[in-house]
């Protein structure tokens, strides 16, 4: 939605354009991540027809981005918002029979009978729809985070073997986990490059994001989804996610626990989502990862996404949009990430193409985006609380989000 972009504005002076980060396993997209974007367009042959929900500021630019590919038809539209909607199906040549509203417009983009479903909307419906394309016979292209609570999540990881059982891909757009930078500084520590680990950190730090309707009616909520909790799973989950995933994919494994605190102090003016976090998850062996987060001014201050992760012979430095790099006894330049908001969506867009292509439904993204979308709620669940949340329980962890729908059109 028209948010993601502002949200990039935001954070411009620290970086060029990023919205971003992680999923998939480094296996996953290695293969497609390195092409350049020319090397990316598609060959002359049968078009993926592609079915897109969520016509707001992200989607529009992935859009964009399946039509550069050349290898994508798009072929129906769903928006809540009539305008949103249309603007899309003018510019992609879709026919207003085509364009559907309301919160059920999804099925009707299903109904259509595309290849694929791309799905941009709130967090909050991504479970539910992601279901309904599997269960439809749809390939899966899906916007992160994957959900706003642990039913939602597993009801994700269900919805991804199920893909595989009915040799359906389903690929989450992350981007950082497809950047060849990234790629290979994680897998030079995973082979020893930094020794044992010792502690790191992760942080993402920016301003604040723009009011897009005036609160106060349920359509506002949904123009401002980014502020609500129910609709983002609160900034630690639509936004953090980012930098808790890069966190989760250097250790792999998930962590023990987490304690930590928050507050919603500075933006006060809309919604019910927190400003700040503040955590400590620990992993095995004795391993710490400190953690914090902003969504207000910041006065000038250092803004980005970044994670460190300190070893007995060297330190891992990653920053979205800026350099990846590996310092010790195993140097490692790596190099500049100033591309990776376009670099990254287009390797996922390629990716997704190619393993339609070639029939391959190992669906590698799912499992690590899972895994980290669990740690947000991890690190949420204890800020809320106040209370030290192991993973175990987090994993079994029934509580819903209330999305409040009441006022809606369906």
């Amino acid at each position: 939605m028209k948010q993601m972009q502002e949200k990039f504005a935001q954070l411009s002076r620290a970086f060029s354009r990023r919205e971003f980060v992680a999923i998939t396993g480094a296996a996953g997209l290695a293969a497609v991540a390195a092409p350049t974007f020319a090397q990316q367009q598609a060959s002359a042959g049968p078009k993926t027809k592609l079915g897109v929900v969520g016509c707001g500021g992200r989607g529009k630019f992935v859009m964009d981005l399946f039509q550069k590919h050349g290898g994508y038809e798009i072929v129906a539209l769903a928006d809540y918002f009539q305008d949103r909607v249309d603007e899309a199906g003018e510019k992609y040549g879709v026919p207003a029979a085509r364009r559907f509203t309301g919160l059920s417009g999804y099925k009707r983009v299903i109904d259509s009978k595309p290849d694929a479903l791309a799905i941009f909307t709130s967090p909050y419906f991504h479970p539910e729809q992601a279901a309904a394309a599997v269960d439809a016979g749809c390939h899966v292209y899906l916007a992160k985070p994957i959900a706003v609570d642990v039913p939602g999540c597993q009801s994700i990881e269900a919805s991804g073997k199920e893909a595989t059982a009915k040799k359906l891909c389903f690929l989450v757009d992350f981007q950082t986990r497809a950047q060849p930078f990234y790629q290979e500084a994680v897998r030079l520590v995973h082979q020893g490059a930094i020794g044992d680990f010792v502690f790191g950190e992760a942080s993402y730090q920016c301003g604040r994001l723009n009011i897009q309707m005036p609160p106060g009616t349920p359509e506002a909520r949904l123009r401002n989804w980014v502020f609500d909790k129910a609709l983002s799973g609160d900034i630690i989950t639509e936004q953090n996610i980012h930098a808790l995933d890069v966190m989760s994919w250097v250790h792999g494994r998930p962590p023990l626990h987490a304690f930590g605190t928050g507050a919603r102090k500075v933006r006060v003016d809309v919604g019910d989502c927190w400003d700040t976090f503040s955590l400590i998850f620990q992993y095995p062996d004795s391993v710490g990862m400190t953690f914090n987060s902003r969504q207000f001014e910041g006065h000038g201050t250092t803004e980005g996404i970044l994670c460190r992760m300190f070893g007995t012979k060297g330190v891992l430095e990653t920053n979205y949009g800026g350099n990846v790099m590996i310092r010790g006894e195993n140097f490692y330049r790596g190099g500049n990430t100033k591309q990776i908001y376009v670099e990254g969506a287009s390797a996922n867009v390629a990716a997704f193409h190619t393993a339609i292509g070639a029939g391959d439904v190992s669906n590698l993204t799912v499992p690590p985006s899972v895994q980290s979308n669990l740690v947000t709620l991890l690190g949420r669940k204890a800020a809320y609380t106040g209370k030290l949340v192991t993973w175990e329980e987090i994993r079994k962890d029934t509580e819903r989000l209330d999305g409040k729908l009441d006022g809606l059109k369906g």
